[in-house]
């Protein structure tokens, strides 16, 4: 009979311990949330940051390219510069274009920092980071298209390599396009990141 009793004394003071610490469950589980998508946000920043770094090398490499061959005449020079070819003028316009959207979207990720559980930064930063992964991606394909031809020409449509005597140009725009793939590597990341906060646990 003494066993009983105590058996039932243990299950009602365990029962209470249990009422006692359920609501504190509670709180930890937001608490480590909010941690946690926290951490997702100051990675983002992070890696906006990297981001802007090479999108802004990518326009400057492209934007300042141009090399002219010494010839023995100034009347006669063969002149090479990034606005010759319209595929590299738009890849100067994208890349700028996603340069200063970088900047800009930096205050966003800080309110995600700040505001961990805010679902309207995370929804909107995940709408346009894809948008410029998209014209990212666009402007590296097209202009590393053109290098291409640029270093191996075509020989059925007549198209001549002309690196072997641009070698600047050519590895200035090269440097460029590796500049803006880098680029689009870091906005896909960025845009699993904000798809990952905001998934619901």
């Amino acid at each position: 009979m003494e066993k009983k009793e105590s058996t039932t004394i243990d299950v009602a003071e365990t029962s209470k311990e249990m009422k006692g610490k359920a609501p504190l469950s509670g709180a930890t589980v937001e608490h480590a949330r909010g941690g946690y998508k926290r951490g997702l946000a100051i990675f983002d920043l992070i890696l906006r940051i990297s981001a802007f770094t090479s999108a802004l090398a990518a326009t400057v490499a492209m934007g300042t390219t141009e090399q002219t061959l010494p010839f023995f005449t100034q009347f006669f020079q063969f002149q090479a510069s990034y606005d010759d070819l319209p595929t590299f003028s738009f890849f100067v316009i994208a890349m700028a274009i996603v340069t200063s959207y970088l900047i800009l979207s930096a205050p966003f990720s800080i309110v995600c920092i700040a505001r961990p559980l805010a679902v309207g930064p995370r929804l909107l930063l995940i709408i346009f980071d894809t948008v410029m992964v998209t014209l990212t991606t666009s402007a590296a394909g097209s202009s590393a298209a053109i290098i291409y031809l640029a270093h191996n020409g075509n020989s059925a449509a007549n198209w001549l390599a002309i690196c072997q005597q641009f070698d600047d140009f050519c590895q200035r725009i090269s440097g460029a396009v590796v500049a803006a793939s880098i680029t689009v590597v870091l906005l896909i990341f960025m845009v699993v990141l904000s798809a990952v906060a905001l998934r619901k646990h």
